[in-house]
């Protein structure tokens, strides 16, 4: 079952290169085995196209690197912390795409302008506070954790229906119930922060999507009443 986890959590990273999240070595994506508490995720500072599965490294919820011969992510404490945070996830990515990453520097929320945005998320992309100088000179990486669980709490926002955040001068961090449902919300985030300043440029006024067409672009793909793709075997 490791080796398995290794394999997903090598692929997920792969396809943050393939989708053009990646630059240079800005990124990394783990995937949990939620029944032994234990994740596996990029080792730090490794190229990309160095990485094979079995040098991913595996790490347990207390912090302990349990098997492999590299220093995992240094962003495991964040990984960490979300995943301890966030129950139902089984996968996070961050990454540092230029599109996403313009608005956490900004300390900007994503605005949801259009159904592209809302087939994903629940409303706005949040954005964090920005962190304290103690939380930066402590324990930063578990700090950008907590911080992204105190954003969630604040609002009472469900992480699945807000598979992402912008870090406040950071970077965008994303999370599904599988890594692969990650990706594809860390792909998602990329996209609509490009067409979000593209829209700005054109209408600088523009006001949020409206309400009714928020609602039946994301019920129509998430929770009881989703009729988005096909049945399930």
């Amino acid at each position: 079952m490791l080796t398995e986890l290794k394999r997903e959590a090598y692929e997920a990273n792969m396809a943050l290169a393939q989708h053009g999240l990646i630059n240079l070595t800005f990124g990394n994506a783990s995937a949990i085995d939620r029944r032994k508490g234990i994740f596996a995720i990029k080792p730090s500072g490794v190229a990309y196209a160095a990485l094979a599965p079995s040098d991913m490294v595996l790490v347990d919820l207390a912090g302990k690197k349990v098997e492999g011969d590299l220093k995992p992510s240094s962003d495991s404490p964040t990984h960490r912390r979300l995943y301890l945070g966030f129950k139902k996830i089984g996968g996070v990515v961050h990454t540092h795409s230029s599109h996403a990453t313009a608005f956490a520097q900004a300390g900007l929320a994503i605005p949801i302008f259009g159904t592209t945005h809302a087939d994903y998320f629940y409303g706005d992309v949040p954005v964090t506070r920005k962190l304290t100088s103690l939380e930066i000179e402590g324990s930063y990486e578990w700090e950008t954790g907590a911080v992204i669980i105190e954003r969630f709490l604040a609002d009472d926002l469900d992480p699945l229906d807000y598979p992402g955040v912008l870090v406040n001068r950071h970077a965008p961090f994303t999370w599904g119930t599988t890594v692969a449902k990650a990706v594809e919300a860390a792909v998602a985030v990329e996209c609509i922060a490009h067409m979000a300043i593209m829209s700005l440029e054109l209408a600088p006024r523009l006001k949020p999507i409206e309400p009714e067409l928020l609602d039946k672009h994301f019920g129509r793909k998430h929770g009881p009443g989703a009729y988005y793709g096909q049945d399930k075997a």
